[in-house]
Order: C-alpha cells, then sequence, then structure tokens
C-alpha cells in the first residue's frame, strides 16, 4: 500500500432495517457476536480510525435497543432518523452531517450496519486508494463462481461472463455533495437505489472498484452470523 495522507472522512451506517429474513425477535444488527452485538462491532472499526470526524447512524423511530448500548453515549456518534429505504435513511444522515459542518468535498463513508467483519487493512485500503479519486467509489469482489442468467421460468438462459461481474460491499466512499445530490434527485425521480454507487452510476458517474477481503460478508441470514461466530472463535 501507498503511503499517502489518508483523507479525513465521515462514516455513516444506516441501520433502520428489521433483518427480517434472519427470524428473530430482534433487528439482526442487535444480534449477539462475540458478547457484544452485531452493530457493535460494525462501529468499531470506524471509531478506531484517527482520521474519523464524525459518524451518523440512522435508526428507526423509538428505536428500544440503541440507547442500551455503551457505544450510544460515544460524543462521535448523532443518530438521524432511518427512513423507508436504504437511500432515505442515508440521505437523512446526510441531512445531519450537513448541520454538523461537513463541507461539500469532504469524503463520505457509508457502511452497512450488518457489515461487522469490515477490517482495518482494508477500511485503509479504500481511504488511500480512492484519496484523490475524481468520484470515488467502493470496496468490492470480483465473482468466483459460474453464474447464470435465469428466465421467468427458472430455468437457464445463459452463462453470464463473471470476469466482468463484482459483488458490491461496504463501505462505499464518495464526497458529500456529489453524494448528497445523486441520492436526492434520484429519489425524486423514482430511481430505484440499492446502495450508494447506484446513485451515483444513475447520476453519470463512474465509481472505481476496489477489491476487498470476500469476509467482509453482510449477515442476511442464519447460517451467515454461524458461519462468522465460528469464524470469530477459531481465531481465539
Amino acid at each position: 500500500m501507498s503511503q499517502v495522507e489518508l483523507p479525513a472522512f465521515w462514516a455513516v451506517i444506516p441501520a433502520a432495517g428489521i433483518g427480517s429474513r434472519m427470524r428473530t425477535d430482534r433487528p439482526k444488527q442487535y444480534l449477539e457476536l462475540a458478547g457484544r452485538t452485531i452493530l457493535e462491532h460494525t462501529l468499531d472499526c470506524f471509531l478506531d480510525h484517527p482520521r474519523l470526524k464524525g459518524l451518523v447512524v440512522s435508526l428507526v423511530a423509538d428505536d428500544p435497543w440503541w440507547p442500551n448500548l455503551p457505544c450510544s453515549r460515544d460524543p462521535r456518534i448523532v443518530c438521524a432518523p432511518g427512513g423507508k429505504e436504504r437511500a432515505d435513511s442515508v440521505l437523512n444522515a446526510l441531512t445531519r452531517l450537513a448541520e454538523l459542518g461537513a463541507g461539500d468535498q469532504d469524503w463520505v463513508l457509508v457502511h452497512d450496519a450488518a457489515r461487522p467483519n469490515l477490517s482495518a487493512f482494508d477500511l485503509e485500503l479504500l481511504l488511500t486508494e480512492l484519496a484523490d479519486d475524481p468520484v470515488g467509489g467502493l470496496l468490492a469482489v470480483p465473482a468466483r463462481d459460474t453464474l447464470k442468467r435465469a428466465g421467468p421460468d427458472g430455468r437457464v438462459r445463459e452463462t453470464v461472463d463473471r470476469s466482468l461481474i463484482w459483488q458490491a460491499y461496504t463501505p462505499q466512499m464518495f464526497r458529500f455533495a456529489a453524494l448528497y445530490r445523486a441520492l436526492a434527485d434520484a429519489l425524486v425521480a423514482g430511481v430505484s437505489i440499492t446502495d450508494e454507487s447506484s446513485a451515483l452510476e444513475w447520476a453519470g458517474q463512474t465509481p472505481r472498484l476496489v477489491e476487498g477481503r470476500a469476509d467482509n460478508l453482510k449477515i442476511t441470514r442464519p447460517e451467515d452470523l454461524d458461519w462468522l461466530r465460528q469464524r470469530w472463535a477459531e481465531r481465539r
């Protein structure tokens, strides 16, 4: 990794999802992992970084779990209201960042609340690779398996060239003003926005892909959490 000066950055964690596929009594970000919640582990990587300027967590109204976490009292963390969709939650967080003094050219890193295995190395890599990038970009992993395109009948229509396919991960890193404008315009236009990169793409930009670790997985199903618990237990 080249020795460049790492940029200061803000972090946004949209954490208003309910995680219905986990089939539990609480949102997945509040499930236990190694004695703490998934969300606490997710926040650690950013709170431990010396270039963090501040962090916004977007939460559902009257979230009963957040106030019980020790990190809820960290002065570097502020909250914003969660929205119906991820893009709404991120936009609300950006509005809060503007109130905190974020400038147009400030870097903002958006990271999934249920992605607790982000390595410090990958965070440093993203900041280093994109420090001077005119657009920004995201951590991603090249597709490894053979990919099939299915028809409406559930049968294979074609095999897709996997050399051109990447899995989008987070953090995703963009300038404050560009991200805010892209998200706001896309929502007004009724465009489906699945991640921050897709908003910038819709706005005509070409975010850069930065290859990260494949184990920076997003916990979506019970087996994801089981795998990560086992992985962490083996490290001890």
